[in-house]
């Protein structure tokens, strides 16, 4: 009896993977799709072809902008819409993300993303600037004015990993909790993730009527980018939640911390901890905003960011 119930468990998960499989798209397919005039590479060491989009003056004061796990460049059209006329403006693709290219077998942690960050502004030879990451990108970000504190002349998180959860963790959206699993990111590898994408994203933001069809399309379609879903499932970029406050008390630029008060996955004590532990920083909480403010509340946010920098870089 034993081994009929196993023999139909694995042929349902074999009908579940044939139904959701899905090949990978090519990188010509989709910066057909999403690229556009402001969009530029620059190849980076590892065979790490980046992907960055370039928007405002470029004699204006600089702002980099990082995305979270699983998300692109994209995420940040809110803010860029709002603040390109002001301010020159970048947002980056990580390896594993977006339009970025990088070999499957890329593996970067937390900390040697805040070194890419340090390389790519080298190779560009860029001035002094302001970077504001979310989620995993504000772990990279307060990273990087640790570990690269010359490069920075402001850091603005936004619902950053960065300390551990101060009680129980938090529910997890299944995509999440497959992850966990060798056979489950296994699983993740070949298939179209639109499902767990859209029940992710929803769990993250206040507001799920924010999540679209064509937002969760867009998301998986970028993952499904060569050698992407490779480097999502293979781990590195979980385990940011790290910091400690002899670590962050480090941190000597102006720095503003953003936390929408609704957030599921990171708790916004991590943020408050933040905002205590380094000098001078102010927080800003959002009610009824969950993970996602550049998404969930753009126009807000971003003017909340402006006027932070006009204080700060002008």
């Amino acid at each position: 009896m034993l081994g009929i119930i196993v023999g139909v468990v694995a042929l349902a998960a074999l009908g579940f993977w044939l139904k959701l499989r899905a090949p990978d798209i090519p990188y010509e397919t989709l910066e057909a799709k999403f690229a556009d005039s402001a969009s530029r590479f620059v190849d980076l060491p590892g065979g790490i072809r980046m992907h960055y989009r370039d928007d405002g003056d470029a004699n204006a004061p600089l702002l980099v902008l990082l995305h979270g796990y699983g998300d692109s460049f994209t995420t940040w059209e809110g803010w860029v819409s709002t603040l390109k006329d002001q301010y020159h403006v970048l947002s980056l693709d990580f390896p594993g993300h977006g339009l970025t290219r990088a070999p499957q077998d890329c593996r970067l942690n937390g900390d040697q993303l805040a070194d890419l960050v340090d390389v790519f502004a080298a190779r560009l030879k860029l001035p002094k600037f302001a970077v504001a990451g979310n989620s995993m990108g504000g772990a990279v970000a307060w990273r990087l004015a640790v570990r690269h504190p010359d490069r920075l002349d402001a850091l603005v998180l936004v619902d950053a990993a960065a300390f551990p959860p101060s009680g129980p963790p938090p529910p997890l959206p299944w995509a999440f909790k497959i992850l966990q699993y060798s056979w489950g990111r296994a699983l993740l590898r070949g298939i179209d993730n639109a499902p767990l994408i859209d029940q992710s994203l929803k769990m993250n933001v206040y507001d799920p009527a924010l999540i679209t069809p064509a937002l969760v399309a867009r998301w998986a379609e970028l993952q499904r980018a060569p050698g992407h879903r490779d480097i999502l499932m293979a781990g590195e970029f979980r385990g940011l939640s790290a910091a400690t406050t002899e670590i962050v008390s480090k941190i000597a630029v102006p720095t503003l911390v953003l936390h929408g008060e609704s957030d599921v996955l990171i708790e916004p004590a991590s943020s408050q901890r933040l905002a205590e532990a380094i000098p001078g920083a102010r927080l800003i909480l959002y009610p009824k905003v969950g993970h996602l403010p550049q998404l969930e509340i753009p126009q807000q946010s971003a003017a909340d960011v402006a006027a932070f920098l006009k204080a700060h870089l002008h």
